[in-house]
């Protein structure tokens, strides 16, 4: 009886889990539909002529879809890749730069990645605002330009990168000018000559720079400081190259002595 009552539970346990085995394979059939593997190249070839059209939003969702469908596919590091350039062209750029971000963490091996990276750089650049404005974003991209630029020394983007940093610390050194100018008209002095130290000393390679030791002698002038003016400006003076700014410079020394 004991015996029969194990075979019986046996059985049942059998029939259990081959219906379990039954309705999950059905489950993937069904998830699947017939014939995907040509799906998903033709999927990808309209994908690709959304995206030549210009109609970003519809190639979004494609690419979308193909990078659910195909991650382990011949396709899917081109699915990522260009899922994040229809964000980028459509100017979605922080989208954009999630989505290169993905390709090259998961599939570093891909030939886009060197791509890629140079795109999260033009992303970040062109979230840069206006100098006034936070800068944020100016500072990511040139840490992403600058490890751009050591981790692909011969790329083909090098040359437009470097001078995408000069732009950007130009925009940084515009910032500080700006500070040490509003200070000067708050009458705040020290605070004016501590944002103008800043700029010389942090972005010594920018067109700001003049301005920055014009900005010196100017408030030492100012603070009716006429010897520290005038040693500053005899210390500086060739790096103060336009002449103009060299009379703006002389013009607070002579009215700094005069009020002496």
């Amino acid at each position: 009886r004991r015996s029969i009552d194990i075979f019986i539970l046996v059985k049942k346990y059998h029939y259990f889990y081959t219906t379990l085995l039954v309705v999950i394979f059905s489950f993937k059939c069904a998830s699947l539909k017939p014939g995907d593997a040509g799906d998903i190249d033709l999927q990808y070839e309209k994908a690709m002529k959304l995206l030549d059209k210009k109609k970003y939003l519809r190639a979004q969702e494609e690419f979308n879809n193909l990078v659910i469908r195909g991650t382990h596919t011949d396709l899917g590091d081109d699915s990522q890749f260009y899922l994040a350039e229809s964000y980028f062209l459509n100017k979605e750029y922080l989208l954009a730069i999630a989505e290169y971000d993905r390709l090259i963490r998961r599939m570093g091996f891909s030939p886009y990645v060197e791509k890629a990276r140079w795109r999260v750089c033009e992303s970040y650049v062109k979230e840069s605002p206006k100098y006034y404005k936070d800068q944020s974003n100016t500072s990511k991209a040139l840490s992403k330009l600058q490890e751009f630029i050591d981790d692909y020394p011969n790329s083909e983007f090098k040359e437009e990168a470097n001078g995408q940093i000069l732009e950007l610390r130009n925009k940084l050194a515009q910032k500080e000018y700006a500070t040490g100018i509003l200070y000067i008209k708050m009458e705040e002095y020290p605070s004016a000559i501590i944002s103008f130290e800043s700029l010389i000393n942090n972005y010594y390679d920018t067109d700001i720079l003049e301005k920055g030791h014009i900005g010196m002698i100017r408030c030492y002038s100012l603070m009716d400081e006429y010897k520290k003016a005038e040693t500053y400006y005899n210390d500086h003076s060739s790096e103060i190259i336009s002449d103009d700014l060299k009379q703006t410079a002389l013009k607070y020394i002579n009215k700094s002595n005069s009020s002496n």
